[in-house]
């Protein structure tokens, strides 16, 4: 063979006796793959494959919602310092207790009231314009509820408004 011959065939292109290598393997696995990843795709958006529950539970039953009430809290606004950015904070909330413990949350309101209005005026106003800080906030206040309330009445604290202007 000349050495022309040899620059014209690359030699990835022929096997080891010198014939050109066939694609049909290339092919027949790319074809393969196509298909199992389509089968995969079917399987798994029909529900066969990991679905909760397995085919038939499509759209399981909900279960029935916990005895609980929301008591609401009288809107609080909150003026704040002269080096704060905002002048005043308004605050929402309800309540989440047990059915039976909402009448006695209701009637502990005006306690609440005063709790929350203390604690939200000694918090830092720098604190408040944190968009971290609600969580932080929402913890100390509803561990501040459950105190004055006593254990196990008040659940969780669901901040409704929490404006700063």
């Amino acid at each position: 063979m000349s050495d022309t011959a040899l620059a014209a065939d690359p030699p990835d292109a022929t096997d080891a006796g010198g014939r050109k290598k066939s694609k049909l393997p290339l092919i027949i696995g790319l074809f393969l793959a196509l298909l199992l990843g389509g089968g995969g795709f079917y399987a798994t958006w029909s529900g066969l494959v990991l679905a909760p529950g397995g085919h038939d539970s499509a759209h399981p039953a909900p279960g029935a919602l916990p005895d609980i009430a929301f008591v609401p809290i009288d809107p609080i606004i909150i003026s704040l310092g002269p080096g704060a950015a905002s002048r005043h904070l308004k605050f929402v909330a309800q309540i989440e207790v047990a059915k039976p413990h909402a009448a006695e949350v209701t009637l502990l309101m005006p306690r609440i009231l005063d709790v929350l209005n203390s604690y939200l005026r000694a918090v830092d106003p720098a604190q408040l314009e944190d968009p971290g800080a609600i969580t932080r906030l929402r913890a100390q206040m509803l561990r501040r509820i459950q105190i004055v309330t006593g254990e196990g009445r008040a659940r969780d604290l669901l901040i409704t408004e929490f404006v700063l202007n």
